[in-house]
């Protein structure tokens, strides 16, 4: 975590809440992509992508090397995710199984 120098405005959960409650605004898939776009650096945005990725692949056993040889997504960040599966707080196997539940995700809108 970096360090800051100059003491911010609001607290860090406040901050988190206030990201949180950014996120849950977002209506269908297209303006979610637009606000990760707009959050993230491409590097961010793909590190997101690739774990998000592997969960269903992990979610069912595969073998970490199948999973890389699918995915191309490195061993280490496979790794990081069983990891946070098991022992995270559980938001991964949460939106796994409201995306399973509901099918596709909302598609885009057009305006």
């Amino acid at each position: 975590m970096k360090r800051r120098m100059l003491d911010p405005e609001e607290s860090a959960g406040t901050a988190e809440t206030s990201l949180c409650k950014a996120l849950l605004a977002m209506r269908d898939v297209g303006e979610m992509r637009a606000l990760l776009h707009d959050l993230c650096t491409p590097a961010e945005l793909e590190a997101l992508v690739d774990r998000w990725t592997v969960v269903p692949h992990v979610l069912k056993g595969t073998p970490y090397r199948e999973i890389h040889e699918h995915t191309a997504v490195s061993i280490t960040t496979i790794g990081r995710v069983a990891r946070f599966l098991t022992r995270g707080s559980g938001g991964y196997r949460k939106a796994a199984a409201r995306v399973a539940a509901r099918g596709k995700p909302r598609q885009e809108r057009r305006a």
